[in-house]
């Protein structure tokens, strides 16, 4: 498609291409005094669950998946 087409298209069916982004109510809590050890802790709990996830998905379509334990320093 030319982009003369592409322009009477857009304007024929009135596509708006304007991208607004909804605005997620739990980072208004951004500030919510937390000490940074706790959401350390929180990341690290939610990367391994995703990790565990992925696993389980990569598993479940004939992957071999070695995941190494982690070492902490």
């Amino acid at each position: 498609m030319s982009g003369t087409a592409a322009r009477r298209a857009i304007a024929r069916d009135k596509v708006n291409l304007d991208i607004t982004w909804m605005k997620d109510p739990a980072l208004d809590d951004a500030d919510s005094g937390l000490p940074p050890e706790v959401i350390a802790e929180e990341i690290v709990r939610d990367l391994r669950s995703a990790l565990n996830e992925f696993t389980a998905i990569a598993r479940s379509l004939g992957g071999e998946v070695d995941v190494p334990e982690v070492e902490v320093e």
